[in-house]
């Protein structure tokens, strides 16, 4: 006997071959772009870290300690914990993307009804202020005699640091241009979605950099 042909009807509905879902999906954190990108920041950090540390062996530690005397550690500490702190608001921001909701739905002061938009826009202005110390920091070591060219160590730390700032600086472009082209679009799409997960990759690698770079600068004499 033939077997009878399934139906369908109101109490049978047909299965579905496609199933819609509003998930953002991150980008492979392991692509080979993101692998090669990834690759080229860290050889180059790994550079300074290395320049770093064998001008310092080539000083000698009474040199060196002498040098570090003047850096002021507590400022730096603040304006690091600023620096960290901000991964945390980039975060939320990305949260905030992946449920495609680009601003608050709710009064600025209530955190929980914020949108992407205004957490980007506090971890930009965090970000924002840990540059403005770094430049308050480096007046402040000129004053005290340490330039660019005044001695061995002073080249080591304006070089690490200052390319650290300017990693920085365009972290800080890259949530600007997130944010107004946010503004400017009509509705919020994966694809501006995807854009500020692979931002927040971005500002969470020179976050972690500084904190490296800050504990061999300022915490190992």
């Amino acid at each position: 006997m033939a077997r009878n042909a399934p139906k369908y009807g109101n109490n049978h509905p047909m299965p579905s071959t496609s199933v819609t879902s509003s998930k953002i999906n991150r980008p492979n954190i392991v692509a080979v772009g993101t692998i090669v990108w990834l690759s080229s920041e860290l050889m180059f950090f790994a550079a300074l870290f290395a320049m770093y540390f064998t001008t310092r062996a080539v000083q000698g530690p009474a040199v060196w300690l002498a040098s570090t005397k003047i850096l002021n550690i507590p400022f730096a500490a603040v304006n690091t914990t600023v620096l960290v702190l901000s991964s945390v608001t980039c975060q939320f921001g990305v949260f905030a993307a992946e449920r495609l909701q680009p601003r608050r739905t709710g009064p600025l002061w209530k955190f929980s009804k914020w949108g992407m938009r205004e957490w980007f826009a506090l971890t930009f202005l965090m970000g924002s202020f840990f540059v403005g110390g770094q430049i308050y920091e480096y007046a402040n070591l000129v004053q005290e005699g340490l330039s660019l060219s005044s001695r061995a160590y002073g080249s080591v730390f304006y070089f690490a640091t200052g390319f650290h700032g300017l990693h920085v600086t365009g972290g800080l472009v890259a949530f600007l241009l997130v944010m107004v082209r946010v503004s400017k679009a009509r509705g919020f799409t994966h694809k501006q979605a995807t854009t500020a997960i692979v931002v927040s990759y971005y500002w969470h690698f020179v976050d972690v950099v500084w904190i490296a770079l800050f504990s061999a600068i300022y915490l190992i004499k």
